[in-house]
C-alpha cells in the first residue's frame, strides 16, 4: 500500500509487476496468495499497472530454481512429497522474463492488464529435476514419492542442502502444490517472444 501510494504522489506513468503464475480464482498457498494481493493492491491505485505472471524462474538467483538445483547436486537419492510426481510447472527463462518486464514499457496495450508468460515446457517437478540432471551431466537421481511429507518437513529437509532460509524454503514449497501454467491471457499473444525451451534454459546455468 506504501509503494501504491508513493506511485501516485512520484506521478509515475506505469509500474510493472512480476507476481507468481496461477489461477486468479483457485486455491492456493498463503505464499503465491500474497503476491497475488500485492498486484490488486498495486491495481488499486491511480497508477496504470502492468503485471506479469511466472512459476519457476530458470536462472542464478531464483529462489525456486536454486532450491532445486541444490537438491539435484547435492542428493543422489531424495524422498519428496507426492505432489512432485504429479504438480504440473510451466518454467521460463530468467532472459525471457527480464526480455518481457522491459518489453511492456510504455506499450499502452498492457496497462491495467494481467499477462502470464511461460516457456514451451510443462513438466512435474520430478521431470524438472530430471532434465537439470542430465543437462548438468549429473548420473539420474532416485527420487521416492511418498505421501506424508508435509511442506513443513520438506522445508526442514531443503533447508540441509540449500542456502535457502527455512521460512522461505517453507513459504515456496507450500506454493509448489498448485498447478502453475500459462492460461488463456499468454503475453506471447502481445509480444514477438519465442520464449527458450527447458533444456537450453538449464543448459546456461550450468
Amino acid at each position: 500500500k506504501a509503494f501504491a501510494k508513493a506511485s501516485e504522489k512520484s506521478e509515475l506513468k506505469q509500474v510493472v509487476y512480476l507476481g507468481g503464475l496461477g489461477d486468479e480464482h483457485g486455491v492456493h498457498s498463503s505464499h503465491l496468495t500474497s503476491r497475488h494481493r500485492v498486484g490488486s493492491i498495486l491495481a488499486s491505485s491511480k497508477v496504470p499497472v502492468t503485471e506479469i505472471r511466472a512459476a519457476v524462474i530458470i536462472g542464478s538467483g531464483s529462489a525456486s530454481f536454486e532450491m532445486l538445483r541444490s537438491l539435484v547436486e547435492v542428493l543422489p537419492m531424495m524422498v519428496v512429497p507426492r505432489w512432485v510426481t504429479r504438480t504440473r510447472c510451466q518454467p521460463v527463462a530468467i532472459s525471457d522474463v527480464l526480455n518481457c518486464l522491459v518489453a511492456v514499457l510504455n506499450r499502452p496495450d498492457t496497462l491495467g492488464q494481467i499477462f502470464d508468460i511461460g516457456g514451451p515446457n510443462i513438466v512435474t517437478y520430478h521431470q524438472m529435476m530430471d532434465i537439470y540432471s542430465e543437462v548438468a551431466g549429473l548420473s539420474r537421481r532416485v527420487i521416492v514419492p511418498v505421501p506424508v511429507l508435509t511442506p513443513r518437513l520438506s522445508s526442514h529437509w531443503v533447508n540441509l542442502v540449500s542456502p535457502l532460509p527455512i521460512r522461505l524454503a517453507q513459504s515456496l514449497i507450500d506454493s509448489l502444490t498448485s498447478d502453475v501454467v500459462v492460461g488463456k491471457n499468454s503475453i506471447t499473444e502481445i509480444l514477438d517472444l519465442k520464449t527458450e525451451n527447458l533444456h537450453d534454459s538449464i543448459g546456461r546455468t550450468v
